[in-house]
């Protein structure tokens, strides 16, 4: 906790009944100070700190995305993933010996990305020493990504700070591509995040990248009725019975590495490339949250967008630890 409670009676001048009353009164302090996590990030945390951060940050991403455009997709994934487990601390990029790490988790698999954040914390560490969390280069770096890829451009607060521990055991509950629709929503709304959120979240995540045949085999090989027929044929194509489980294919077939909208049409007219996305418009509540996105009248179309940019806000608030809690890593692949 950021404050620290000091006593300057003698206990003798307190009754039993005045300790409980004290005792509740400073659980309720703290019960409030924990709930206030989220307030205590701040839009330009570092603007006097560390002033370049955020622009340390961009030129980053806009480097690697120079190098793949594919990597829009993947810092975004990777800030998903780190929020996920243990909250947004930066856990996920930790890497002891061995392979017992957060990141290896059987959820983890394909994450990427990790090398844009070292090279932003290298830079940051050279100019600003010790200041820059590893948590927020992640999220930082998701909303510069997203930016490049013709999305939206969010402010985001910041003043996380990182975790220290990294289990693997710790990412057993991820969200999964074979995921039914109530379990995904169950996995959201444990992390405070609602039914719309679910929608945003996964549509602007797969509206650039990729996936491996190895998450569409299932759907394939079962018949999957939800797949438009044609579609169905142009997935098993790329995804041969026997073939290459490790052949990449876009997740939003008409434009991958462009942001927009495109994917809920994707999802409504059937072409939904992992389950965890068709199953999204098999549920009454996420098909009038998707059809809202898709309204042809344009003044009642919600912003979808904007709407994300607000989920993304949200989740980057999931655990968060401000304050003294955690720590300001030197390298992010390793606790101080």
């Amino acid at each position: 906790m950021s404050r620290i409670v000091r006593e300057s009676t003698s206990n003798n001048f307190f009754s039993p009944k005045m300790i409980s009353a004290a005792i509740f009164i400073v659980l309720f302090f703290l019960h409030n100070q924990f709930s206030l996590s989220e307030a205590q990030l701040q839009f330009g945390f570092y603007s006097k700190t560390c002033p370049s951060a955020e622009s340390i940050v961009r030129n980053a991403v806009q480097q690697s995305m120079t190098r793949d455009p594919g990597n829009a997709a993947v810092l975004l994934r990777l800030h998903f993933h780190d929020c996920f487990v243990e909250g947004c601390d930066g856990s996920i990029l930790i890497k002891h010996e061995g392979n017992d790490d957060e990141r290896f988790a059987g959820g983890n698999a394909g994450v990427g990305g990790f090398d844009v954040i070292d090279e932003a914390k290298s830079e940051l560490e050279r100019q600003c020493p010790g200041v820059v969390s590893c948590a927020d280069i992640v999220a930082l770096a998701a909303r510069d990504a997203v930016a490049e890829a013709k999305g939206p451009f969010y402010e985001v607060p910041t003043g996380r700070r990182d975790g220290n521990t990294a289990k693997l055991s710790n990412a057993a509950n991820l969200p999964d591509a074979q995921d039914s629709i109530n379990i995904l929503k169950s996995k959201f709304r444990e992390k405070g995040l609602s039914d719309k959120d679910l929608v945003l979240l996964s549509a602007g995540a797969h509206t650039i990248g990729t996936t491996a045949c190895f998450f569409v085999n299932p759907r394939l090989d079962a018949q999957d009725p939800t797949i438009n027929p044609e579609f169905f044929q142009v997935l098993r194509s790329k995804c041969p019975q026997g073939g290459d489980v490790n052949v990449r294919i876009p997740l939003d077939w008409e434009s991958q590495f462009v942001f927009d909208d495109q994917i809920l049409q994707n999802i409504k007219n059937g072409k939904g490339v992992i389950l965890s996305d068709s199953v999204l418009y098999q549920d009454n509540n996420m098909k009038k949250i998707i059809d809202s996105y898709l309204a042809n009248n344009g003044s009642s179309k919600a912003n979808f967008a904007v709407d994300f940019a607000e989920a993304m806000v949200k989740m980057g608030t999931i655990g968060v630890k401000v304050g003294v809690e955690g720590e300001i890593r030197h390298i992010c692949n390793a606790t101080n």
